[in-house]
């Protein structure tokens, strides 16, 4: 059994929450129709426009990232049409669940220390820190490290929910050091990959996300075949915690193994650059992603 996975006890415990949990395990209906028309190979940009033009919260949402500064595109876009060719049916579908996971880190029970506002910030952070590593690695798919890395901490919205006086006791318990899955694990019983893993299944995502979210803290525990989308959300988190951006898990001088690098085969050098572009770079996608 590698490292991450869940034993059969756990899982039925895991599986149990993602039945409780209420409206964190629904995604809105367009955004599903989103995701099942993005990841159809057959699908064409006019799919992607006849559903999102009766959605006018949603085209309003695109419209205003292809016109911001994230993107950097040329000029101003009033048309959906040209705002799905121009940003592409995979950076789309990021938007549509973004707009949709947005509400759900608002509210829920007061936690010291942890707040769904903070989980939000640094989710934008790692998703930003992977797009910029994708994009330094010449990886076609920045857009799905965006996506990892913006859903790699779905799995606190669970436990926040559920586990509310585990989840204090594991904050509590962080503060005077220890490992933060291993925290979870001991406390709650499964750790905030799990539950995400679990989640993101119930969505039907890829499976190469719900690796990146069952995998993000410990990628060296997978193959080199299934390592590298891991290991850049891993990276991409360690940067955002060293940038005290959100809610962090890693401590702020947390390293950098060569194994990563390895895995990732971009240097220390460039990875540097990324981190000190990273909080302006996190400020441009909060303002757009936000409510």
């Amino acid at each position: 059994m590698l490292q991450n996975e869940v034993a059969p006890e756990t899982k039925v415990m895991v599986d149990k929450a993602i039945a409780e949990v209420g409206d964190i395990a629904t995604l809105p209906e367009v955004t599903v129709k989103i995701i099942e028309i993005v990841e159809n190979p057959k699908s064409t940009a006019r799919d992607l426009h006849d559903i999102i033009k009766n959605d006018p919260a949603l085209s309003a949402r695109i419209l205003k990232v292809v016109n911001s500064a994230f993107y950097g595109l040329p000029g101003q876009i009033a048309s959906i049409d040209r705002a799905i060719v121009l940003l592409g049916l995979s950076a789309v579908k990021n938007i549509a669940i973004a707009a949709s996971m947005t509400h759900l880190f608002s509210g829920g029970p007061a936690i010291e220390g942890f707040s769904g506002a903070d989980v939000w910030k640094h989710s934008i952070g790692i998703a930003v820190g992977a797009r910029l590593l994708s994009a330094a690695q010449g990886r076609p798919q920045v857009e799905e490290s965006f996506l990892a890395g913006l859903i790699s901490d779905l799995g606190l919205l669970v436990e926040r929910q559920l586990f509310s006086a585990e989840l204090a006791e594991v904050i509590a318990n962080l503060r005077t050091g220890g490992e933060f899955c291993e925290l979870e694990r001991n406390i709650i019983g499964a750790d905030h990959q799990a539950f995400g893993t679990a989640l993101a299944k119930k969505w039907r995502f890829p499976q190469s996300l719900c690796t990146a979210i069952g995998y993000h803290h410990n990628p060296i525990a997978l193959s080199d075949t299934n390592r590298e989308l891991p290991a850049v959300v891993n990276i991409a988190d360690i940067l955002a915690c060293r940038a005290e951006i959100g809610f962090c898990q890693h401590p702020s001088n947390a390293d950098i193994s060569d194994d990563l690098f390895g895995s990732i085969k971009v240097n220390a050098a460039k990875v540097d650059e990324i981190f000190e572009q990273l909080p302006e770079q996190v400020s441009i996608a909060e303002a757009i992603f936000g409510e």
